[in-house]
């Protein structure tokens, strides 16, 4: 075993002396009480260490004691359904006391396992040992690096994580043996087949998301926003409804009180699935402000190397990070105390490479054992007063296909959610229109364009009409502005409180599309007749468009034909009234 011996230490971030080897990223015991820190430098005669943990009481002389191996979390069946810090540490107690130093994840649940495999099998990575019962089935999977002849197997029964299963002989005469969990570095993405192209969306629920701005499934996505421009609710709306079959969220650094809602409201949410609770299929890892600034920083690797786990089980995993700005700012920290050349507002020069290497794990792969899995990231940035050129924001814009843009403005008029249609965007809308086409809508990639013009037509008009009065524009003008404001209230306005438009099914969001976009079609070729804009205004059935998804719910689809009809009708009589008027 390696051994250093500090001589200086600030903060998180120690120094000591050794002729021992050690290293970069080697998880270390530092002290008595054996902190969990990571080596991060190697000099000639020093080691540089960040510590996980508060270093108060640490001096100069301590030992540093190195494990020989990276810096790892075990992954097993008892990870969904429970709440972790960011060294995946159970945060959850009877007491309610804080963990100590060196605790570690130490699982009392046992779970039964249905073997896959026989004696004589030849047993490779990534194949499917066994099944696993628990609060979601899952499968054992042979972890990277696994290959051998199956020598035992253990009959059907209940196990503990740490009990053997599975023994295998390789083919160097050496033995291995499979257990429930097993652990893995989490700065290493974990190996697959291959990478699969984009081609189906990762269906959110949220319409404004989905129609306007989808994200694919392995997609990467930005959520950029002030104070109160409504993340956290957001993220807590798609962890719901987002069609993914494992959440993982990430608390990175957040505000203890905004956490702790999180980690009540979370856990009691019904999934929309199953009618159980959410957290069945959930995993949280949680670390606050007021945590260890280093623990922030290894909470995002923590999060993501859980996500490929169930990733290479073959499902399709969503990870929310909240907010990677926090995690930026721990970056920035350890990069002062190591006295490192600062970049742009003070962040140290690699931040980009370490947001892209975050970034480039989201994918949708086909797994070590021929399954499809993905992992889609939407990552939280928290820009101070919501400047989006600060440097993390501009970073992690190059990183993502996706980018959804909250507005204060939009928020402080209460318009949920509050995303900037006109400084949002997709790159994969491409990639995904065939699937809407599939779906029965072949005109979605027209209709989004045109709906896209309309919103930035919006902008330009009521620029005008500050100036001169809405009054004063000219008919087709005003009726512009009249159009665009159904298409804000109709289709891009949803709030996640309601019990009808929470949630919005594909279905559901082609016929409302249909439907708003045949009412501009009618509201245009009324106004080339000569039809009044407080005319077309007038029109009951404009009334109920503007509230068409809180009045029809995913039960009342069909309805949205009659209410066609009724505007088609509508439509027919102010054309015969402009035609007896003449």
């Amino acid at each position: 075993m390696s051994e250093a011996h500090i001589r200086w230490i600030s903060g998180p971030v120690l120094r000591a002396r050794t002729s021992d080897t050690f290293h970069v990223h080697e998880a270390v015991a530092v002290g008595p009480h054996a902190l969990p820190g990571e080596v991060i430098q190697i000099g000639t005669e020093e080691i540089v260490t960040q510590i996980y943990e508060d270093t108060t009481g640490l001096k100069p002389g301590d030992a540093v004691l190195g494990t020989g191996r990276a810096l790892s979390v075990a992954l097993g069946p008892d990870l969904l359904g429970h709440i972790f810090d960011g060294l995946l540490r159970p945060l959850e107690g009877d007491d309610g006391a804080f963990l100590s130093p060196e605790a570690k994840r130490r699982s009392t649940q046992r779970f039964g396992f249905e073997p896959a495999v026989k004696v004589g099998d030849t047993l490779r990575a990534g194949q499917n040992a066994g099944t696993v019962a628990g609060p979601r089935t899952q499968v054992l999977l042979a972890p990277p690096g696994t290959a051998g002849t199956v020598t035992w197997v253990a009959p059907t029964g209940t196990f503990a994580t740490d009990e053997p299963v599975c023994r295998f002989a390789r083919d160097d005469g050496t033995s291995g043996s499979l257990t429930l969990s097993h652990s893995w570095p989490v700065r290493q993405p974990r190996p697959f087949e291959r990478r699969l192209p984009v081609a189906v969306p990762m269906i959110t629920g949220q319409r404004i998301l989905d129609t306007l701005f989808p994200i694919a499934r392995g997609g990467r996505a930005a959520l950029p926003g002030g104070f109160g421009t409504g993340k956290t609710i957001l993220q807590e709306a798609l962890a719901k409804w987002c069609d993914a079959d494992v959440i993982v969220y990430v608390g990175c650094g957040e505000r203890g009180n905004e956490m702790a809602e999180v980690l009540d409201e979370l856990p009691r949410l019904e999934d929309p699935r199953t009618g159980r609770r959410l957290m069945e299929r959930t995993v949280i890892i949680a670390n606050t402000s007021n945590m260890p600034v280093a623990a922030r920083e290894a909470s995002i690797y923590t999060a993501i190397t859980v996500a490929e786990y169930y990733r290479d089980q073959g499902l399709h995993v969503a990870l929310m990070a909240d907010s990677t700005s926090r995690w930026a700012e721990a970056l920035r920290e350890v990069g002062g105390r190591l006295g490192e050349l600062p970049g742009e507002s003070g962040y140290p020069a690699y931040l980009s490479s370490r947001l892209a290497e975050f970034y480039e794990r989201a994918g949708r792969v086909q797994t070590l054992g021929g399954a499809e899995g993905s992992v889609t990231i939407i990552g939280a940035v928290s820009p101070p007063a919501g400047d989006f050129s600060e440097p993390v924001t501009m970073n992690t814009r190059r990183c993502v296909r996706t980018f959804w843009a909250l507005d204060r403005e939009r928020a402080q008029a209460r318009f949920y959610p509050a995303v900037h249609p006109l400084q949002s965007y997709s790159a994969d809308v491409d990639a995904l229109a065939r699937w809407w086409q599939v779906q029965g809508n072949p005109d979605w990639p027209a209709q989004r364009r045109r709906v896209l013009e309309l919103l930035q037509a919006q902008v330009h008009l009521e620029r005008m009409a500050r100036i001169i009065g809405k009054d004063a524009l000219p008919p087709a003008q005003q009726l512009k502005l009249l159009c665009a404001e159904l298409v804000n209230d109709a289709l891009l306005r949803q709030s996640s409180f309601s019990e009808v438009d929470r949630y919005c099914s594909p279905q559901r969001q082609t016929a409302i599309l249909n439907i708003v976009v045949r009412f501009l079609d009618l509201a245009g070729a009324a106004a080339d007749a000569g039809v009044l804009p407080e005319r077309v205004a007038s029109l009951p059935v404009r009334l109920t468009l503007q509230r068409i998804g809180e009045a029809y719910g995913e039960a009342h689809i069909a309805g949205i034909r009659a209410l066609w009809q009724q505007m088609e009708h509508e439509f027919a009589a102010l054309s015969r009234e402009r035609g007896d008027a003449r």
